[in-house]
């Protein structure tokens, strides 16, 4: 669509060229044809014209001179028909022209940005701009003007270049991927951290859990324990004999041996309780 554009436009331009020669030409043949008719130099156009039942012998005399005089009207339109071809000419020249100080402009401040020009003073830094883009393979052909005018919108933008330099755009990217990474890289222990304190808070509640049976299991060993130990203590009690009594019958026993043995009575071994 791009390239038809202009193919377009240039065929229009000279079917307007070709048009505006064609009726200057015809009106001035028309016209002088007319007059030379007018003197007799020159026969008039013979065409009846027949309109109902009455027919017209002289119309193609008046035809004539009417097709001659709307002829030479038109050539009235045609100064202003020039003026606003010329008009469209000059715009498209402009656009052109702007279309290629932009581009011209462009170059210059990414040179700019990326340190080509040296030059601190007005003249010496938009001479050396203006020596950049002469030698530029893309903009050789344009026009000094051109290439002084973008040279100039370019050493007014030289503090911009030098704020917004490759050099701090470079830094700044880089800056920014570091703390990038640092955010992914801490977001990665974050959720470590967290699966981490998961894992500990679900064995805490497991042992809180363990320690909550164990605890319910020794209570409940306490009230068996603690019906079941009355009993056999009220048991152990109805079967007590005093130490007191039983050492008496101990030393009974003794001296009965002692006894028989000085009779020398054979004392049997008693029989395992």
């Amino acid at each position: 669509m791009s390239t038809l554009r202009p193919a377009a436009g240039l065929f229009r331009d000279v079917m307007q060229r070709i048009a505006f020669g064609l009726i200057i030409a015809l009106s001035l043949a028309m016209t002088g044809y007319s007059i030379a008719c007018a003197f007799k130099l020159a026969p008039w156009l013979e065409l009846p014209v027949g309109f109902g039942d009455q027919i017209f012998m002289q119309a193609g005399m008046y035809i004539q001179v009417g097709v001659s005089a709307l002829l030479l009207l038109l050539c009235f339109f045609l100064p202003t028909n020039a003026r606003v071809m010329a008009l469209e000419l000059s715009h498209r020249n402009f656009h052109t022209s702007m279309k290629d100080v932009a581009s011209a402009y462009a170059a210059s401040h990414r040179a700019d940005r990326a340190g080509v020009f040296q030059m601190k003073g007005e003249y010496d830094s938009i001479r050396e701009r203006i020596a950049f883009l002469r030698d530029h393979p893309d903009l050789g052909d344009l026009e000094p003007s051109v290439l002084e005018l973008a040279a100039q919108m370019s050493h007014v933008s030289h503090e911009l270049a030098e704020t917004y330099s490759d050099n701090k755009v470079t830094r700044a990217r880089d800056f920014l991927i570091a703390r990038q990474q640092e955010i992914t890289l801490f977001n990665e222990r974050l959720e470590k951290a967290k699966a981490a304190a998961l894992e500990i808070r679900q064995w805490n509640e497991q042992i809180e859990m363990d320690e909550a049976i164990a605890k319910a299991q020794l209570d409940r060993l306490k009230e068996e324990l603690g019906d079941l130990l009355p009993e056999l203590q009220k048991a152990a009690d109805a079967h007590f004999i005093p130490e007191a009594e039983t050492a008496e019958v101990a030393l009974e026993g003794e001296d009965v041996e002692m006894a028989l043995e000085a009779e020398n009575v054979t004392v049997l071994p008693r029989a395992a309780e």
